[in-house]
């Protein structure tokens, strides 16, 4: 041991002589200084704006451009011109000869050396670490393991580095050299995660040997097993090399035997490597304070839950736009997507699938006018380079799964052990594949039973199955859209009430939306019952149809006010009311107080206010009010496009805030029921979904996802949301970003420069 440090003591009197070091030290220094003064000077103007500043921590050393994260991108670029002299220059000078000759052992060198770097590599985590110990002075509740872990992997990527540097410095006595060779082996290590993405087991070697991105990781706050030996093993791969290259030179091996030890030591290091990326055996240490990188505790309650087998089988049909989602070379992408869920089931199996069948692709025609579907696929294997022997036929795909129902277009299922099954699909939006929330959901239905929503029908109402601006089909079984109940976890149906006696015990939700003819004495009947029992239901109501919907929530001690509500404005109808969240809904779930937060409004084309009007024994809350100024129920006019609406008091037109979206709740049986009753329909139409207003920051998915939210009892849509973290706040002024560039930017770098210019004085004096 006492050689081995003396070697590393003179290996740094050696480097610390040298300009290069120092050089690379200020300019470490002046750049990572340099993104720590932007990261503050964008912090202090968001707060100086009044705006939170949310996550400080990130923000100012480890988001994209934070002191942390950001050095990364040119550390390749220091740690070569650092290493590439460590045993070139012995060569270069000759005094390899006299180690050789010396009781100094291979190892002893490689180690001495290497630890040379490894102290190197801590005075560049100790620069970084300053700008921690003042961020934690001057921010509210820093998450420190969270910046530890960061600093972890900003040191293990640095002494990789050193790693590779040092075993190409021993194969050259050119310094230049060395560091172009390691310049070359980092590219390749970067590359290399590319190659062979088509062959299954190839692609697993080759991702798991690229370097790109393992520290991302750490730089998020994850410590998992696989990334961190992949640095620990290219660091032993690569001082294991060293040592065999001394080895060589200094006992004359013949080619095949150094060939033979070098490539045991590769193949060991690739057999670690991919048994340590096994699901089985990967742990992981979520550092951030939120567990960002991990499920939420709903997710994860889900997945306790799920025992037995489980596969998730990509079905793949080559015919459909999105095909390529499922080709070979995103299968390590697409594993990545269901990471977080295999950390708790690792024993889960992704299959894919690859298949043809018709399919609504209209690019297809334009691509391949006149072709058969045969033809068509031929076409696209060829580009492929795939054998259409290897693709299903329709015949053939039908034996194995009918995917009629999602149409023959990109879609997963999931299968448990004991045969049951959930669908995931792909959405019309600009992420597109699923999240924690629908991947979940999709999860959870084979847990519990999905609440029916039920959808009644035969007197006018809004339908499920209509592409209409009235209907309802977005929301409830579009399967394209990501928020519609059916990926959310619910099943739906429709339901008649002239030919039953009662509604079906099966139905959890029952919708009743714009009732434009009047219910018959029996189907009054039926519905008063369904609500004496406690069971829930949401009624959406419309101008003009009071007379039929009042019959209806009567038992509710509620009526719909006659004429509709108005609100005055220059730029849109005086009929469009933006009704808002009030403080009571903010307190019932996050999304409402996301939308009070945010001042979002739902936007209610042709709406009516709700009153109450008798104590049937129910709870009565507010969710959505119209504004309390400008704003009042129109009883006169009718056509808001050639008149002009006018408060009218003589007829009792009263400016003030009504009530557009009301939240019933009562015990019976022991049992919560939950009613939600709308002043508009129109509000949770396709049309109204899809509309987009200038100046108008409208959230009208909202009321879909809370509402059936409160219905089911918060079991769909599953909330995954997280709450913020705890560092929100700074404790500077926006002047303050002066003082920080020039301790930042100048000061520190300028301490190094006085510190390598004294050495140098020193050293020239002697």
């Amino acid at each position: 041991m006492k050689t081995i440090l003396k070697i590393t003591k003179n290996e740094l009197s050696t480097l610390f002589y040298s300009p290069i070091a120092w050089l690379i030290l200020i300019i470490f220094t002046f750049q990572s200084g340099m993104a720590y003064a932007e990261a503050w000077a964008d912090a202090l103007r968001s707060q100086a704006l009044g705006y939170t500043v949310y996550g400080a921590t990130e923000r100012l050393l480890l988001g994209w451009s934070g002191a942390i994260s950001s050095m990364q991108e040119h550390l390749y670029l220091y740690i070569p011109l650092l290493t590439m002299g460590l045993m070139s220059q012995e060569y270069n000078r000759g005094s390899i000869k006299l180690l050789y000759s010396s009781p100094v052992t291979n190892k002893q060198i490689i180690f001495g050396k290497y630890l040379s770097m490894i102290i190197y590599a801590l005075i560049l985590v100790a620069i970084l670490f300053i700008y921690y110990a003042f961020t934690a002075f001057t921010i509210k509740a820093i998450d420190t393991p969270f910046v530890m872990t960061a600093l972890l992997g900003i040191f293990l990527m640095i002494c990789a580095y050193a790693a590779i540097g040092l075993f190409m410095s021993s194969l050259t006595s050119y310094q230049v050299v060395a560091a172009v060779g390691t310049l070359a082996i980092l590219a390749s290590l970067n590359y290399i995660g590319n190659v062979g993405q088509d062959i299954s087991f190839v692609r697993d070697i080759t991702y798991w040997l690229s370097i790109s991105g393992r520290a991302d990781t750490f730089f998020n706050g994850l410590i998992g097993s696989e990334d961190l030996l992949y640095f620990l093993l290219v660091i032993a791969l690569f001082i294991t090399l060293s040592i065999i290259r001394l080895q060589s030179e200094r006992t004359k091996r013949s080619v095949p035997q150094n060939s033979l030890r070098y490539g045991g030591v590769i193949l060991m290091t690739l057999v670690i490597g991919y048994l340590s990326a096994r699901p089985v055996l990967r742990w992981y240490y979520d550092a951030t304070e939120m567990k960002d990188n991990t499920l939420t505790q709903k997710s994860i309650d889900v997945m306790k839950k799920l025992d037995g087998p489980l596969t998730i089988t990509t079905y793949i049909n080559m015919l459909d736009e999105d095909y390529f989602r499922g080709m070979p070379r995103y299968y390590n992408e697409d594993f990545e997507r269901f990471e977080k869920f295999v950390r708790f089931k690792p024993e889960m199996k992704l299959k894919y699938v690859y298949y043809y069948d018709k399919v609504q692709n209209s690019s297809l025609d334009r691509r391949y006018p006149g072709l058969s579907d045969e033809e068509r696929l031929a076409k696209i294997c060829e580009v492929e380079e795939w054998d259409v022997k290897d693709i299903l036929t329709p015949e053939e795909i039908h034996k194995i799964e009918d995917l009629s129902g999602e149409y023959n277009k990109f879609a997963r299922v999931i299968e448990r052990g004991n045969g049951q099954k959930s669908i995931l699909r792909i959405y019309d939006d600009n992420m597109r594949h699923p999240s924690e929330t629908e991947i979940t959901a999709a999860f959870k239905r084979m847990v519990i039973k999905s609440p029916m929503v039920a959808f009644l029908e035969g007197h006018g109402e809004r339908s499920i199955n209509g592409a209409g601006d009235r209907d309802y089909y977005a929301f409830s079984r579009y399967k394209a859209f990501r928020n519609s109940l059916v990926n959310q976890g619910f099943d739906n149906m429709t339901l008649c009430l002239d030919s039953l006696d009662r509604i079906p015990e099966n139905v959890d939700i029952l919708v009743i939306s714009d009732v434009r003819t009047p219910l018959s004495e029996k189907e009054q009947v039926i519905i008063e019952n369904y609500i004496a029992q406690g069971r829930n239901l949401l009624i959406a109501g419309e101008p003009r149809r009071q007379e039929q919907m009042n019959a209806i929530i009567a038992p509710l001690g509620l009526a719909f006010l006659p004429g509709l509500l108005v609100q005055e404005s220059k730029d849109y109808p005086a009929d469009l009311i933006l009704s808002k969240a009030t403080h009571a809904a903010a307190g019932l779930t996050r999304s409402f107080y996301r939308m009070a937060y945010y001042n979002y409004c739902i936007t209610m084309p042709s709406a009516v206010g709700i009153e109450q009007v008798a104590d049937k024994g129910f709870n009565l809350t507010p969710l959505l009010t119209s504004d309390s100024t400008d704003s009042w129920n129109e009883l006169e006019t009718t056509n808001f496009i050639e008149d002009t609406a006018r408060i009218n008091p003589a007829i009792g037109e009263i400016e003030k805030a009504n009530i557009t979206m009301a939240y019933l709740t009562r015990q019976v049986n022991g049992k919560e029921q939950r009613i939600i009753v709308l002043g508009d329909a129109d509000c949770i139409g396709n049309g109204e979904l899809s509309r987009q207003r200038d100046g108008i920051n409208a959230s009208n998915f909202s009321v879909i996802t809370e509402s059936f939210r409160l219905l089911s009892y918060d079991e769909f849509p599953v909330d995954t949301s997280r709450k913020r973290t705890s560092d929100d706040k700074v404790y500077l002024g926006e002047k303050a970003g002066v003082w920080i560039k020039i301790l930042f930017m100048g000061g520190l770098p300028g301490i190094l420069t006085i510190l390598s210019l004294a050495l140098w004085w020193k050293r020239r004096k002697k």
